[in-house]
Formats: C-alpha cells, structure tokens, sequence
C-alpha cells in the first residue's frame, strides 16, 4: 500500500472529540469543455479510488466513532455536504490496525475540497487515526 502526504486527511491525528481531519484536499478549478461548451462536470467518485482510514492507536473512553466524508466549494467548508459515512464503531473494534468501513471515494464527490469529518460519540482519553488516498489498499484483513 502506498500513502502520499499531498492526498492525506489525518497522520496519526488524536481524535478524542468531534473533530475534522488535519487536512483537506483540493481537487483544483475544473476545466471547460473544448469550443467553448461549457464547464467540466468533476465527479471523482465510483472509480475505484481508494480511501484507508485506520485506526493506529487504541481508542480508549467514550462509546464510538463514525466516520463522514464531506465536500464544499470553499475550503472553510461553511456549506459542507456530507457524501459519505460509516456506521458508528464500538469503542471496543477501535484498536489499532481497525479500517473504517469506508474504501472508496462515492460517486457525488463533485465538490472542489474533500475532507473527513470524525463523529465521536462520549469523550475518547486516547486513540489516532491515520485517513489518506492509497494506491493498493490490502483488501485481505
């Protein structure tokens, strides 16, 4: 599995309340079409490209984590919508070497930014999670 720093949302990032990843990434301005027809339509989803987002410390405390992944056209994120989202996780699965149900990008992701946004339900007294793109994610765990 390959990681990358410029396609990464959380590097061992602490989560011990509802937070959002370190990190968003910015898809960049769409293009327009040749001859002047119009802007490109960006879609990035149903593509098979693959999300890892694993716990790499126990969580310890609180009751469990879900996982959204939300886009917006500004990088404030002040409309964001959320396109996709794990169910909640025990606090008791979240041990390190866990992947949050979550393997690819959902087809809607159509938005400029995309950053993850972690649903903590109680208050966690430990745990991190690592979030990027990754080429080749191990389907066999």
């Amino acid at each position: 599995m390959l990681l990358d720093g410029e396609t990464q949302f959380s590097n061992r990032q602490a989560v011990t309340a509802t937070a959002v990843s370190t990190n968003f990434i910015d898809l960049q301005e769409v293009g327009t079409r040749p001859f002047g027809n119009g802007p490109l339509r960006r879609d990035i989803g149903g593509w098979g490209i693959d999300l890892l987002v694993q716990v790499t410390q126990n969580f310890a405390g609180g009751t469990s984590i879900a996982v959204q992944m939300q886009t917006d056209d500004n990088p404030g994120f002040t409309s964001a919508t959320t396109v996709a989202a794990t169910p909640a996780v025990p606090v008791a699965q979240l041990v390190a070497g866990y992947r949050f149900p979550m393997s690819d990008f959902p087809v809607g992701t159509v938005e400029r930014y995309v950053r993850l946004n972690y649903v903590v339900v109680g208050t966690m007294t430990a745990g991190t999670i690592t979030a990027a793109v990754a080429a080749g994610v191990d389907r066999n765990v």
